[in-house]
Parts: C-alpha cells; sequence; structure tokens
C-alpha cells in the first residue's frame, strides 16, 4: 500500500495568505471541472507522475508546480472565482 501524499500550499489573495491541503486526485478533479466549465488550458496542470511519485524532490517539485498552478488559476479569475475554485481554496472560511 501506498503512502497518500498531501500537498500543502500556500495560497494568497491581496492581503490575505492561508494554505490548504489537497491530495493530487483533489486537483485533478478541479481541473477537469475548471475545463469543462470554464475552459481552462487542459495542460494547466502539472502531469500525473507515477514513477517515483513519492521521492522527496518530486514530493518538493510538484508541490511548488501546483502553487504556480493555483496562483495562475487566480490571475484568471481576478474578481470572482468559480464556486468550486473558491470551495477548493476554502474561501468561505477566510474571506469575508
Amino acid at each position: 500500500i501506498s503512502s497518500l501524499q498531501v500537498y500543502i500550499i500556500q495560497v494568497s489573495v491581496g492581503n490575505h495568505q492561508w494554505t490548504v491541503k489537497h491530495r493530487y486526485s483533489d486537483f485533478h478533479d478541479l481541473h477537469e471541472k475548471l475545463v469543462s466549465e470554464k475552459k481552462i488550458d487542459k495542460n494547466l496542470l502539472p502531469p500525473k507522475k507515477i514513477i517515483g511519485k513519492n521521492s522527496k524532490s518530486l514530493v518538493e517539485k510538484r508541490q511548488k508546480e501546483l502553487e504556480v498552478y493555483l496562483q495562475t488559476l487566480l490571475l484568471k479569475f481576478p474578481v470572482t472565482a468559480p464556486k468550486v475554485l473558491s470551495h477548493f481554496l476554502h474561501f468561505h472560511l477566510y474571506v469575508s
């Protein structure tokens, strides 16, 4: 049984900063919804890698890529993030 990797991603919007914790599959699910609903570039999400997926260097590299992915999404929706993205980023907990 392989261990599940959870990515802890720093999110910043304006003066607000917080962290979200998600597995890669959560990012993939979010991405699929955004591609179909909002026509996001399907190549924007870093690809899933199978070999050596739990190596420390790969985990750190993917974490940075996922952080860039989320920041890119936030730039694409500067005024109002899609509901699925807002929920993923826990906006309801941090932004009043």
